[in-house]
């Protein structure tokens, strides 16, 4: 599986409560926070659900 990096650009506040969970799940918590994951379909279902708040990167 490919890795990938994941970067909050946007921020969480005003956001609704499932989306601030996600954020926190996937480990990213301040503004130009970053965290590394392994490309599997829970991380990417994640992903979409908050891809307007962060950037990804293939590493």
């Amino acid at each position: 599986m490919a890795k990938i990096k994941l970067t909050l650009v946007k921020s969480k506040i005003d956001r609704p409560q499932k989306q601030k969970d996600t954020l926190k799940a996937l480990g990213l918590t301040k503004i130009n926070g970053t965290a590394e994951h392994e490309a599997n379909d829970q991380i990417l279902g994640m992903v979409e659900k908050v891809k307007h708040l962060i950037t990804v990167e293939e590493l």
